[in-house]
């Protein structure tokens, strides 16, 4: 097999928006407090009959549309999420069943904030091991079911959306659209960001958390490109997870990427967790503000501490 690309992304979030100034009627903080330590303005919120699965369907189903395929056209569905409540049926089974899939093979990836990132390098080794021959990979959390609503620091930062793309093989002689992963984790720092407990609850070391991502983070990230033969200067985008805009920044800055476009969805979504990467990418495919078939940088990292990244080529 010669490779895979991403033929078609997808977004989707709810309806409801929580603003910064709504937040300062729930605990002690404000719209500057938050700005100024995040950048975060807006999340979206899922109400209590929009579970994980629902927001995983639709935007599933938007990328499946751009692409031009029907739900029989799929024979692996793979969703990152950390935020499913139930063990059996799994989130990718339910969204099959949502989408009157055929018979596809389902699995769920939990890697939290780097969940998509993993995910995409799954779909991209099972097509080219001949296993898959679509694959729709999707990112979805509901972080605010998980937020301690008590607790100002980590609030503040919770979202909720979806993200999804789909995977295919490319034609012969074409070059690879999914670059080569490079992932792995930081056993030492297991413990930094955390979903633990009965009820589940977010909890993290932002200190630590923020320290390493902007110390460690971008020489790993520019090894990712060299894996994928390309240099920062190269890159038309740089997709980050979503989880604070001061650490978006400064990280881009220090990867090189000057002349990407950096994705900043973390200002109206919040940390969305494994769906923040794909749909931030689909926001700025739809908007055209990077062009086909420009290489860009995504790049998970977050819970357990795990990390993924890979060049793609935009769809």
């Amino acid at each position: 097999m010669n490779g895979t690309r991403i033929a078609a992304l997808g977004h989707y979030q709810p309806a409801k928006v929580l603003t910064n100034d709504d937040l300062a009627g729930l605990v002690d903080t404000s719209d500057a407090w938050i700005t100024s330590r995040v950048g975060i303005k807006n999340r979206h919120v899922a109400g209590p009959d929009e579970p994980v699965d629902e927001l995983a369907a639709h935007a599933g189903a938007k990328a499946l549309a751009a692409a031009g395929l029907v739900p029989a056209d799929i024979d692996l569905v793979l969703v990152a999420t950390s935020t499913s409540v139930d063990k059996s049926p799994n989130m990718a089974a339910r969204v099959a069943a949502r989408l009157s899939m055929a018979s596809p093979a389902v699995l769920d990836v939990n890697v939290v904030c780097a969940g998509f990132t993993h995910a995409l390098a799954l779909a991209d080794h099972t097509v080219r091991a001949g296993a898959a021959s679509r694959a729709l990979v999707i990112g979805a959390d509901e972080m605010t079911a998980v937020a301690d609503w008590t607790d100002r620091s980590t609030c503040v930062l919770m979202g909720d959306g979806a993200g999804a793309a789909v995977v295919e093989a490319v034609g012969a002689g074409e070059q690879p659209g999914i670059g080569p992963v490079l992932w792995g984790s930081v056993p030492e720092m297991s413990t930094a960001v955390r979903i633990e407990g009965v009820p589940s609850r977010f909890a993290q070391d932002g200190q630590s958390v923020y320290r390493w991502a902007v110390t460690d983070l971008p020489p790993i990230a520019r090894r990712v490109c060299e894996r994928a033969g390309v240099t920062p200067e190269e890159l038309g985008a740089v997709v980050l997870h979503q989880a604070n805009l001061r650490i978006i920044e400064p990280v881009a800055r220090k990867i090189g990427a000057v002349n990407a476009v950096v994705a900043r969805d973390v200002v109206e979504s919040g940390n969305t967790s494994a769906a923040s990467i794909p749909m931030a990418l689909s926001k700025l495919v739809a908007r055209g503000e990077v062009a086909s078939g420009a290489p860009a940088l995504l790049f998970g990292f977050g819970g357990n501490l795990s990390y993924a990244g890979q060049v793609i080529r935009v769809p």
